[in-house]
């Protein structure tokens, strides 16, 4: 991503008045699917958008298809637990695509509270010709029914249809914040701040706590789980991160209940760097398995670190995505941005990393080279055929003409939810209520 980089953007508010954001609008998750071909989003009102990668035209047959809006649909509805007297919102928390085992696509998409399998199928024809009934489905008077015919299929416009075939309700007393479907394809766990469950995709009755770190007496309680991944070969393999900034890689084979991790992956703090904020910008927001299994790249503040599964006591590669906001904790505590969870992702080839930062910012680090580069998710930059311009954050001392005062960063823009295209170097932005798709035209990684 660099020099050379082709940009577009996709309206995700389908043209709704810009001037005024209204809280559903906003994008709270963003998954391509295993072949890069669907891109799906989901928002806090509850909305899942599906867009399509369009084929390759045959005038230009080496041009990249664009990604046009396939699907919409209602995933979730506000609710309310009268036992708890809670409101349940119907904010997508996470979207993740099962493996495609037909024609048709399977996504989960999840709230706080509810997990939900949607099968997504196309339909281009329709039977017409039938004995029984009249062309309108009503049932014809058998009298004059004289003599048989085949029915027959008739092309019609593409529909495309969602249907909810699953509901997994009732698995977690508090809020879910990651789902993760196994790579045995049978089974998927989701995570809570305090337990893991494994479930079956084809049993929504009941699932098995895999994890459970609650305390007897929750005074106890010193840290909670903040994400969750299972190993992208290994079926037996998970991760979970927690907020004191650790991560656990849990075997399912070792024991039922995986409260007792096979591996710790924890940094030793710095005690020169000791603060007050010490605790809350070293837990981890975000922990993603890479494409080959051997690494983990995980998010916590400040930062983006890639960890060996062969070596616990450090991570091997540190970068630092926002530095010059260390100065700045105090204020991002008193207006809450400190509390912000940021994702991360791998390209295809585990060479490049993303993260994303404020004032619509996003970081991508080479691994190779270890050139690293800040763009920015905008309307300028969203033009088609637009060339990404790097963009550089000064902390006082002598000021380029292009770069930007770390006083001047709007820390209301914020890119929290980003997603790589699984084998091209395709990304996915979300800023606030719009959604931006950037893809490399010479198809190659960080120049």
């Amino acid at each position: 991503m660099g020099e050379d980089t082709d940009t577009r953007k996709i309206n995700h508010s389908f043209l709704r008045d810009h001037s005024y954001v209204t809280e559903a609008d906003i994008i709270s998750t963003v998954e391509f699917n295993h072949t890069g071909e669907l891109l799906a989003t989901g928002d806090k009102g509850g909305r899942v958008v599906i867009f399509q990668r369009e084929p390759e035209s045959k005038n230009a047959p080496h041009s990249q298809g664009e990604y046009d809006v396939y699907s919409t649909f209602q995933s979730h509805e506000p609710e309310f637990d009268y036992l708890k007297s809670l409101e349940i919102e119907e904010k997508i928390n996470k979207i993740k695509w099962l493996p495609q085992q037909n024609a048709a696509h399977s996504l989960l998409s999840t709230n706080d509270k509810t997990i939900k399998l949607w099968k997504i199928t196309e339909r281009d024809k329709r039977p017409e010709g039938y004995n029984l009934k009249d062309e309108e489905g009503k049932l014809k008077d058998l009298s004059t029914v004289t003599s048989l015919q085949v029915p027959v299929l008739k092309p019609m416009d593409l529909m495309v249809e969602v249907s909810p075939r699953r509901i997994f309700a009732n698995g977690h007393t508090y809020h879910i914040n990651s789902i993760s479907v196994n790579s045995d394809c049978e089974t998927y766990m989701s995570a809570d701040d305090l337990r893991i469950n494994l479930w079956h995709l084809a049993i929504t009755d009941r699932s098995f706590n895999i994890v459970d770190i609650k305390p007897a007496n929750m005074e106890d309680l010193t840290e909670v789980i903040t994400a969750s991944e299972f190993h992208p070969h290994h079926c037996n393999l998970f991760v979970y991160s927690s907020s004191k900034g650790s991560l656990r890689l849990c075997d399912m084979r070792a024991a039922a209940l995986c409260d007792k991790h096979s591996k710790l992956f924890e940094e030793p703090e710095d005690p020169s760097n000791r603060s007050f904020f010490s605790e809350i910008i070293s837990s981890v927001s975000d922990v993603k398995f890479s494409h080959s299994g051997r690494y983990m790249l995980t998010r916590d503040y400040l930062t983006v670190k890639v960890w060996d599964l062969n070596m616990e006591a450090r991570p091997i590669e540190t970068y630092q995505v926002h530095d010059y906001l260390r100065s700045k904790l105090c204020s991002l505590y008193e207006n809450d941005c400190i509390f912000d969870k940021f994702e991360c992702a791998w390209n295809g080839s585990d060479s490049v990393i993303m993260t994303g930062a404020y004032n619509n910012f996003f970081r991508m680090f080479d691994r190779n080279t270890k050139r690293d580069v800040t763009l920015e998710a905008s309307r300028e930059s969203s033009k088609p055929r637009a060339v990404l311009k790097p963009r550089r954050v000064c902390v006082g001392g002598k000021r380029r003409r292009d770069d930007i005062s770390v006083d001047s960063l709007d820390f209301t823009k914020k890119i929290l939810h980003t997603a790589w295209h699984p084998t091209e170097n395709i990304i996915a932005i979300a800023a606030t209520n719009n959604l931006y798709i950037f893809q490399d035209k010479v198809n190659s990684d960080m120049h």
